[in-house]
């Protein structure tokens, strides 16, 4: 019987030719090898069709885990289906941690580097950027590792799954730290345009919260060994009790609020590992834009309010500092970083998208590789310097298109 498989939204449905759990590294090579196309399936929560594959389908679950911490270079080499959410806190037992960390830690350490998933903070890069090395399983099997000194290398640790499949990654680290959270409500709109650069800038990590109508919310991350932070001048108010992103949702699920010091990964994400992230019923996009157009990209989204409003939950605003890699939707720029929670109500997002991608056009918007969008092959290739280096590298690496699939073929045709 042929397998069913759904994504974590439920909007991504495909039945691959066959599903398949290696528990040994030999079993997986030997796996990848024989079949024809092959896609791996992380934590499930890309919204685009990014692993579905008439083929082979892989899970890494069952494969071994490992954390080989090297505490004299600052590097960890890390199983590549780790979630991590089980990272982190191994890390931080060692002394060590690291810089950044995306919203929620439910997702796999390969998943979240393939698609440019990242955190907040104008010192931050995408979490990608911390990768150092990679080993591969290739098309005939071979294990390969690709190391960061090859001048391919940043075509390598955002790679969308369609150079081979990771079976570890290796890291960057950096001393442990911890970090104090804060919420500020009631940001008005004239105070986020115009102390934009003062507020995402005022501590390690930064995300503003709004529904583009109303006043904002502003969530504080500051490291422990940092400055203080006080957003009071800009008219928003601290916060007396936990928040949830979502205003009327109860902040249970959410990391610790308050200004109560504790390690860093229980702080850097807004959810908590093991509870339900985000909304829950949801669809998601998000958009990298050019930090200095900054302004320019709040207003237009907030005069496209009355278009959005239908179907936003909630959007997260937040910066992200520019980076080296080819396919990193912050490659080349420092990016504000604008993501949507919509409504899982895939006809009327669909609609609502191009009219979002119109607004804004003028500023060159890089789409979330996990996420929903509607840009077409043939503008988003002008939005990269690198894409005609990244479809080289494939070519080289997977020459037949085995780690292709209708996605990632229509934005990067391979194979002979």
């Amino acid at each position: 019987m042929t397998p069913t498989v759904r994504n974590w939204a439920g909007n991504v449905v495909f039945s691959p030719g066959s599903v398949r759990a290696p528990r040994t590294l030999t079993r997986l090579q030997e796996l990848v090898a024989r079949a024809d196309h092959v896609r791996v399936r992380g934590a499930g929560h890309s919204f685009t069709a990014l692993t579905a594959t008439p083929g082979l389908l892989l899970r890494l679950g069952r494969l071994p885990r490992s954390v080989e911490v090297d505490a004299t270079e600052m590097t960890a080499w890390v199983s590549a289906g780790t979630k991590l959410g089980e990272l982190a806190p191994l890390l931080h037992e060692q002394g060590f941690a690291l810089r950044t960390l995306p919203s929620l830690p439910h997702v796999s350490v390969a998943g979240a580097c393939a698609t440019g998933t990242h955190g907040s903070g104008d010192d931050n890069e995408v979490l990608a950027s911390a990768v150092s090395a990679v080993r591969l399983v290739r098309a005939d099997g071979r294990l390969t590792t690709l190391t960061r000194d090859s001048a391919d290398f940043p075509g390598v640790a955002v790679s969308l799954g369609a150079l081979g499949v990771l079976t570890h990654v290796r890291l960057d680290l950096v001393p442990t730290y911890e970090v104090e959270q804060h919420v500020y409500e009631e940001l008005s709109w004239p105070s986020l345009l115009e102390n934009h650069r003062e507020i995402f800038g005022c501590a390690h990590s930064v995300s503003v919260f709004t529904d583009w109508t109303r006043p904002s919310a502003v969530w504080v991350k500051r490291r422990a060994d940092g400055p203080p932070v006080d957003l009071g001048w800009t008219g928003a108010r601290r916060a007396v009790r936990p928040r949830h992103p979502v205003p009327h949702l109860s902040a249970e699920n959410c990391t610790e609020q308050l200004g109560i010091p504790g390690p860093w990964h229980e702080r850097l994400p807004h959810f908590r590992t093991g509870f339900t992230p985000s909304v829950g019923v949801e669809l998601q996009s998000e958009y990298f834009l050019p930090l200095d157009h900054a302004q320019d990209v709040l207003r237009a989204l907030g005069d496209l309010a009355p278009v959005m409003s239908p179907v936003l939950q909630v959007s997260e605003v937040r910066t992200v500092r520019g980076d080296a890699l080819w396919l990193s939707p912050s490659s080349r720029r420092p990016s504000l970083v604008v993501h949507f929670t919509w409504v899982l109500d895939v006809d009327a997002v669909t609609r609502v998208l191009p009219e979002v991608e119109r607004a804004l056009a003028p500023w060159s918007p890089r789409p979330h590789w996990g996420k929903l969008f509607a840009t077409p092959p043939q503008v988003l290739r002008t939005r990269y310097d690198h894409w005609s280096d990244f479809q080289r590298l494939r070519r080289e690496l997977d020459p037949t298109g085995k780690f292709g699939n209708p996605l990632v073929e229509s934005y990067f045709p391979g194979g002979d």
